[in-house]
């Protein structure tokens, strides 16, 4: 009867923690949002006219040559962008040919050798309408929504195959019916991730390298970036390998403690996954090179066939081959190794890498970019996987039958509904944000498009949509919840995961916003600011991880979570408001 009691005591609590950390996100969340009402720009001035343009023109002559190799390059991978109409990029104008400037480059969508000709500034009428036109920051299903669903929806259908592959990897560990080997198959896991995602800057560097060089039609510098970047990931994953390999114990005490019972079954798990280092970073680094060329359908073909042979692979070698959790491990591996030769096989077909450079050693200046962007993302990296293994030390140390860790996973299953999307979005602003930067003008009516004031239109309308969704599938989690329950056959699992499914649910609120803004800080080129802005929160974090579990439990451990959010919500508010780039069209405007 006292321990009933006891039981029922600590759950209200949690019950009124969970009220008041629920109140305090949608406080944060609101003031973001109207703080994104007061700075909302009404009206955009004019902005620059170019001194003069050379404006494209089918069947014409360019008088001044462009090359026809990189051209053709840069044509083939431009028609899987989302572009409606023909664009070109003014180049900032320093190199004037009497008095006029040169457009850098022309990308057609339905010319493979696009043509310059020779336009006088007396001649040209370039309207700025667009940029006169107060577009408002709420969706509004317009031409700028489109624009933007056409790359988000392949995208966040790419995020979504890894977390439901995941579900499936959790639903076939669950029906074991053993606690502990869903506690150890997911502290391994997490072990793995995290160190996996803390080398792995490489990825975020190689998408903007590719991303320039395909602007540019330059095949070889393409070839360069990405075989640069294999080249050293395969470095890095064998480092990461042979570390797993070799001290696994030392390795899986980051989450599980001495002699836990779940290292039973970690262990084996840890052991196979360790082979999946090199797959995974040459996946993910052909991913990242295709979305630098802005297909994003191709990686979203690979993923889906690489993740099913896992999903039927599972039952096969866990219980008709009696391989159990070590099943799980290599179809996963398994998965790894056909999604890696695929973008291999592909990246050769369309010449984005050759053999003879993936073999060569690169000299320390073609290296220094790779290396001093993946730099600047390193301190953020390791302060999320800090917080994520503390995180999953804290929840392993909760009991010794494995119940907190399950419903952990199972709390995190129900997050991930949500938050794929949210992540998804995240990535689509660190991929349009930046272009949306870049000043155009229309080669057939002249009207100008693009710049800071534009891009500012378009972080507002892309945070609001953040908003919205984060209500919308929070709100769905919340609907689901008796469903995802039932993936647990423990009842005692099932108990322990309601109220941390519940937050989880309520903070997609906060992620929308958070997930977005931070890509916005991407996309902006801010990795330092992005990088401290992480460090904060996780001190804040693992404070609150030293003080709420020990009061609250497995909920205390999801009360942290939203403290670590909070806290990178205000980096994102900051970054908007008083330091990003796009914080000073703010002040501009109103001045």
């Amino acid at each position: 009867m006292t321990q009933h009691n006891s039981d029922v005591r600590q759950t209200c609590a949690s019950a009124s923690a969970g009220r008041i950390l629920l109140t305090f996100s949608l406080v944060a969340a609101s003031f973001l949002v109207a703080e994104s009402f007061a700075i909302h720009p009404s009206s955009i001035q004019n902005q620059r006219h170019a001194s003069s343009t050379w404006r494209g023109r089918r069947g014409t002559s360019a008088p001044y040559p462009i090359a026809h190799r990189g051209n053709e390059f840069s044509s083939r991978f431009m028609s899987n962008a989302s572009t409606d109409e023909d664009e070109i990029i003014v180049a900032a104008g320093e190199n004037g040919v009497d008095g006029e400037d040169l457009i850098v480059d022309a990308l057609s969508k339905n010319d493979e050798e696009p043509v310059l000709q020779n336009t006088s500034t007396k001649n040209t009428q370039t309207s700025t309408a667009n940029n006169e036109e107060d577009i408002s920051m709420w969706p509004q299903f317009d031409d700028l929504d489109k624009r933007m669903m056409k790359i988000a929806l392949p995208c966040i259908a790419n995020f979504a195959i890894n977390p439901l592959i995941g579900a499936v990897d959790l639903f076939w560990v669950n029906r074991m019916g053993n606690a502990l080997a869903v506690a150890g198959q997911a502290a391994a896991n997490q072990v793995f991730s995290s160190a996996f995602w803390i080398i792995s800057v490489l990825p975020s560097v190689t998408a903007t390298l590719v991303s320039k060089a395909n602007a540019k039609g330059d095949e070889g510098e393409v070839q360069d970036a990405v075989s640069q970047a294999l080249v050293a990931g395969f470095y890095v994953a064998l480092i990461g390998s042979l570390l797993m390999l070799r001290y696994p114990d030392k390795v899986l005490s980051s989450v599980l403690k001495d002699g836990a019972p779940a290292l039973k079954y970690a262990k084996p798990y840890l052991f196979i996954r360790s082979f999946a280092f090199l797959p995974s970073l040459v996946s993910i680094i052909g991913f990242s090179a295709f979305r630098g060329t802005l297909d994003t359908k191709t990686p979203l073909k690979i993923s889906l066939f690489s993740n099913m042979c896992n999903a039927v692979l599972d039952p096969i070698l866990m219980f008709t081959m009696q391989m159990g959790v070590s099943g799980a491990a290599l179809a996963t591996l398994f998965s790894e190794v056909i999604s890696a030769a695929s973008f291999i096989a592909l990246m050769l077909k369309r010449k984005m890498i050759r053999w003879s450079k993936i073999f060569r050693l690169p000299s320390w200046t073609a290296l220094k970019p790779l290396l001093k962007g993946g730099a600047a993302l390193q301190l953020r990296n390791v302060a999320l996987n800090l917080t994520f293994l503390a995180v999953a030390r804290v929840t392993q140390g909760l009991d010794d039958n494995g119940v907190a860790a399950a419903a952990h996973a199972l709390a995190i299953q129900t997050f991930q509904i949500g938050g794929i999307v949210l992540l998804a979005l995240s990535t689509v602003a660190q991929t349009i944000v930046p272009n949306e930067m870049i000043e155009r003008v229309d080669p057939v009516t002249g009207v100008k498009s693009g710049g800071k004031f534009a891009a500012k239109k378009l972080v507002n309308r892309i945070m609001s949509w953040g908003f919205i969704l984060g209500i919308i599938l929070g709100s769905l989690q919340l609907v689901l919840l008796p469903a995802l329950q039932k993936s647990s056959p423990l009842e005692e699992v099932r108990r322990a995961a309601v109220i941390p499914s519940i937050l989880a649910s309520v903070y997609q609120i906060m992620n929308g916003l958070v997930f977005i803004g931070e890509g916005v800080m991407v996309g902006c080129g801010n990795f330092l600011q992005l990088s401290l802005s992480t460090v904060v929160a996780t001190c804040a974090a693992l404070l609150s991880l030293n003080t709420f579990p020990k009061i609250y439990g497995l909920t205390g451990v999801w009360m942290s979570f939203g403290v670590f959010n909070i806290f990178r919500l205000a980096g994102v508010w900051l970054h908007q408001t008083k330091l990003g780039p796009l914080a000073k069209v703010n002040k501009e405007q109103t001045a």
